[in-house]
């Protein structure tokens, strides 16, 4: 039953293929930034109202540094993104489909762990609680690590064994240690670029947990 109400809301994204795999929820981890936050849409908002820059779309971020695949001033990039890490909610960064629902069902059963490259912990927690709802946040586990690299001794110390990340350079990391399996979450800046397990949404990642 719930699968079939996060379908509902996630009819944009293909079929899920069918994994033979099965995650306990209190064993995974999860990235924010293009894993549960719908970062994109709002960099991309932001741009055309406080910038007057148009015509983006999420299909032409294919790098995750977006410098590399935008002919944007720096300066305009790096102030857009400021306002994504120091206040999300007046952002107005949404979570992407079925986010919410999944991580629900899956607080309900276990606390939840986040493990964010963010610098800044108190806005992004603002937004967890906000969006996800005080009661399924406040036994969360959030760490705001300030760097992209070195995931694996958080994820390790909170006794996780799988974690989703939208960065396939971090999911790689994760990989060589043996004992993390990465879910690469499908973003275009991450196709076609590794060989690991991905999900391309959250209902890929409902049905992976059993939910």
């Amino acid at each position: 039953m719930f699968v079939k109400d996060v379908r509902r809301t996630e009819q944009k994204y293909r079929k899920p293929r069918n994994i033979i795999m099965r995650i306990e929820p209190s064993a995974i981890g999860f990235d924010i930034d293009g894993v549960v936050a719908d970062t994109t849409e709002a960099f991309i908002r932001i741009l055309n109202k406080k910038y007057g820059i148009s015509g983006i779309t999420a299909a032409d971020i294919v790098e995750f540094d977006v410098c590399q695949c935008l002919n944007i001033e720096p300066e305009i990039v790096e102030g857009t993104f400021a306002a994504l890490l120091t206040d999300p909610i007046a952002a107005e960064m949404r979570p992407l489909p079925g986010a919410v629902s999944v991580l629900q069902c899956l607080g309900r059963q276990a606390p939840l762990t986040f493990i964010t490259a963010r610098p800044l912990r108190r806005p992004i927690a603002d937004w967890l609680s906000h969006v996800l709802g005080r009661e399924t946040f406040q036994n969360s586990n959030l760490i705001a690590m300030g760097d992209h690299d070195g995931k694996a001794s958080h994820i390790r110390k909170a006794g996780l064994n799988y974690f989703v990340d939208d960065r396939y350079e971090t999911c790689v990391e994760l990989e060589t240690g043996g004992d993390i399996t990465p879910l690469v979450f499908t973003q275009p800046w991450n196709k076609g670029r590794h060989q690991l397990q991905s999900v391309s949404s959250w209902l890929e990642i409902a049905q992976l947990c059993h939910l």
